[in-house]
Formats: structure tokens, sequence, C-alpha cells
């Protein structure tokens, strides 16, 4: 439709091309970031903090294994999602709640981050749930 029916589509259309790249750099950061925390788990899982009797407890290679491959999964969505297509955002926000459920579990190995990267990840996820079909920039 023409902005002339619509004044405020541009800046709609802006604001959803914002959100989108918002979210497909912060994938981008949390992907890079679980695939070094996932290789640190794997090669020296000293650096952890071990908790004895946590109840979600796995081996730390383990976890750094499940980091890895989510953080692979992070950056080839968020790759995708410079494309701004809707598979992309349905990935998007799966692969992040998935990110968002490894570092919950994972809190007591590496608290700091943990908390820090589940805060990012719910803003990927309301970065890329606000965005409207119609508001994607093709």
């Amino acid at each position: 439709m023409s902005s002339t029916l619509h004044p405020h589509s541009e800046t709609s259309q802006a604001a959803a091309g914002g959100l989108t790249v918002f979210a497909a750099v912060m994938m981008l950061v949390l992907g890079l970031v679980n695939l070094f925390r996932g290789i640190m788990a794997i090669v020296h899982d000293h650096v952890f903090v071990t908790t004895p009797d946590y109840i979600f407890k796995f081996n730390l290679t383990s976890w750094g294994w499940i980091h890895l491959l989510l953080g692979l999964a992070a950056l080839m969505v968020g790759v995708g999602l410079f494309r701004v297509s809707l598979w992309a955002r349905i990935l998007g926000v799966a692969v992040a709640a998935l990110l968002m459920l490894a570092n919950f579990l994972s809190i007591p190995y590496y608290p700091l981050w943990s908390i820090v990267a589940i805060a990012l990840c719910a803003f990927v996820i309301w970065g890329l749930c606000v965005v409207r079909q119609d508001d994607s920039w093709t």
C-alpha cells in the first residue's frame, strides 16, 4: 500500500526492520558466546563451578556439547534473520527459547553469564514476536 494511505507505514517498516536486525545481531552474539562457552566446557571443564547436589546435573562435557550445538544453531538463524523471512523468525524464537532453557539449567555452572544470556534471549524473542508479517521489509 502507498504511504499516503498509511502515513505511519514507513515508520512502522523501519521499526520492524530495526527490531529484526537487533534480534539478528543479538542472536549472532549469543551464538558466538555459546559456541565459545561450549568449547570451553569440552576442552577445559575446570573453568566452570561444580555443583555437587544440582538436580539437573549433567557432565560438563555434555553441557559443552549442548551449548556448542545451540550456539551453531543460533549463528545460522542469526544469519537467516538478516533476510527477514518468516521461517527465520520462527526458528529464531525457537532457538532463543532453547538457549534460554539451557542457560537457565546451567546457572549453577556459570551464573552471571547464564542470567545475562537469559535476558538477551528474552529481548531476541520480544524483537522477533512484535514484528508483524506485513511490517517486514523485503
